[in-house]
């Protein structure tokens, strides 16, 4: 995974973010082992206190489970899985509004041009 992170946030939260997406899309399931704190530092070029913090916070959300001397592993509870890719989803589609108002569309105009795209477009990439 190519790292990039922006100024405006903190990178533990930039850390957190990208972790739920690999955890909502599929790229660790349920029961996974997630990479020790030091590896996944060195990947994204961060301090290892960084990733400590993410996962911290990961774990308070029960994303993610500490197993003592095993290390970390993604939560087996699927209502915390759904309810991950719902808070995603809300998040990118109050995004997508919030773009296409700044453009001047009416809250019809993007449904409209949803609707649209998913007829024409919808299948790319699946």
């Amino acid at each position: 995974m190519k790292w990039k992170f922006s100024d405006d946030v903190p990178i533990y939260l930039q850390i957190i973010e990208l972790m739920k997406v690999d955890i909502a899309s599929g790229k660790y399931k349920s029961g996974d082992k997630l990479p020790a704190v030091r590896d996944l530092a060195m990947e994204a070029g961060v301090n290892p206190n960084t990733v400590q913090r993410a996962y911290t916070e990961l774990e308070r959300e029960g994303l993610v489970q500490s197993e003592r001397t095993s290390g970390r592993f993604v939560s087996i509870d699927a209502s915390k899985m759904n309810e991950v890719r719902e808070d995603l989803s809300r998040t990118y589609i109050e995004e997508l509004f919030v773009h296409l108002r700044s453009l001047g569309m009416d809250d019809r105009s993007i449904k409209d041009a949803v609707a649209k795209w998913e007829d024409e477009d919808g299948n790319i990439g699946m």
